[in-house]
C-alpha cells in the first residue's frame, strides 16, 4: 500500500531480537545482553509478516540483535518464506556462528545475507566490536559455498577509528563476489556523539568507483564498481544524501513496536493488537503505513529514545 505521500510500502525490517552476542562501539558500548523475556514469539512474528504482506509487502528483512541467537530461526525462516507474497527473505548479522548455521538458513528459504564487519584488521575488529574476525570471514566463505548470494558487508566508519581501512574494503571486492557498502553513521541512542564519514568524500577519494545499476528498486544503496573487479562498493547516505524520498520500508521490533521511521521517535505498539486477532494487526500496521513521516530528523533532533540495537539494523 501507499503512504500519505505516494510511496509504496514494500519491505519490512523485521527485528527478531535485541539480544547480541557483540558491543559495537556506535550501537551498544555499554549494554551486555537484552532479556529475551520480551520478544514476540516466533507465531507472532509470522503473523505481523503476513499482515503486512496483505498490505504489500513482498520483501522481509529479519534483524536484531543478532538474530542467530533465536533457537527458533529457523522456524521463523521457514514460516516468513511459506507466506506467498513474499517474494524475497534476507537476514543481517554479525555471522560469529553464521557457519555453523548458512547451510540450515538457506534450507529454510532464506536468499541472501547482510554481514556486519568494520574491520578487516582482527585486533581492531576485536576492539570494535568484541567478536572474532575469524569467524566472521569463515562464515562468509560458507554462505558463499551454500549460495546465500548476493552477500553484503556493512561496513560503518567512524573517525578515527576504522576510516583508515576504505581502500582495504574497495579492494576486497577485487576478488570476492560481494558488496561492500559503506554505511555513514546515524546519531541515535547513547553514543549519538561519534564522529562519521561522508560518503561523498570517499567518492572525491576513489574516482576510479564507476555507478552501476541497482540490484533492487528502492535500494538506500547508490552503487559502484571498480572496472574488473567481481564485487561491488556500494554508498548508504541517509546523512549526505537523504533517501527518504523514495523509502519503502517500515521497522518492527522484536518486542512488537512498530516504526515507520528510523529518524523518528514516533512508534506503536501491536501487543494489544496481538491479543485481538488479524484484523486488528492489519488494521493497525495500515494506519502506521499511512501515517510514515516524510522524511527523518537526523541533524535536526537528539534521538536517544532506543539505541540501534533495539530498532533493528
Amino acid at each position: 500500500m501507499k503512504d500519505q505521500f505516494g510511496r509504496e510500502i514494500s519491505y519490512l525490517r523485521l527485528s527478531i531480537t535485541e539480544r547480541c552476542t557483540l558491543r559495537c562501539v556506535y550501537c551498544r558500548s555499554e549494554e551486555g545482553l537484552c532479556p529475551k523475556a520480551a520478544e514476540l514469539t516466533a507465531d507472532q512474528l509470522i503473523e505481523v509478516t503476513r499482515a503486512c504482506a496483505e498490505l504489500g509487502v513482498n520483501k522481509v528483512r529479519v534483524t536484531g540483535g543478532e538474530p542467530l541467537l533465536r533457537r527458533d530461526l529457523i522456524e521463523i525462516v521457514a514460516g516468513i518464506r511459506a507466506i506467498p507474497e513474499i517474494k524475497d527473505v534476507s537476514l543481517t548479522t554479525n555471522a560469529q556462528d553464521l557457519a555453523n548455521q548458512a547451510a540450515g538458513l538457506k534450507t529454510a528459504g532464506l536468499d541472501r545475507i547482510n554481514i556486519s564487519m568494520d574491520s578487516l584488521d582482527p585486533d581492531k575488529f576485536e576492539r570494535m566490536t568484541n567478536g572474532n574476525l575469524m569467524k566472521v570471514l569463515e562464515g562468509i566463505e560458507k554462505a558463499i559455498e551454500v549460495g546465500l548470494a548476493p552477500i553484503k558487508i556493512n561496513c560503518v566508519l567512524i573517525k578515527g577509528t576504522n576510516d583508515d581501512e576504505v581502500r582495504d574494503f574497495i579492494e576486497f571486492t577485487r576478488d570476492h563476489p560481494i558488496d561492500v557498502r559503506f554505511i555513514e553513521y546515524m546519531p541515535i541512542g547513547n553514543d549519538s556523539e561519534k564522529v562519521g564519514i561522508n560518503n561523498q568524500d570517499i567518492l572525491a577519494a576513489f574516482p576510479e568507483l564507476e555507478p552501476v545499476l541497482s540490484r533492487y528498486a528502492g535500494q538506500p544503496s547508490r552503487d559502484y564498481q571498480i572496472k574488473g573487479y567481481q564485487g561491488r562498493v556500494g554508498l548508504i547516505s541517509p546523512i549526505s544524501r537523504r533517501f527518504c524520498i523514495d523509502c519503502n520500508r517500515i521497522r518492527m521490533m522484536s518486542d512488537g513496536t512498530l516504526r515507520a521511521c528510523l529518524g523518528q521517535e514516533s512508534e506503536v505498539c501491536l501487543r494489544p493488537a496481538l491479543d485481538q486477532g488479524h484484523e486488528a494487526i492489519r488494521d493497525l500496521i495500515e494506519k502506521t503505513i499511512y501515517n510514515k513521516p516524510r522524511g527523518h530528523n537526523f541533524g535536526r533532533e537528539h534521538l536517544n529514545q532506543r539505541n540501534m540495537s533495539r530498532i533493528g539494523g
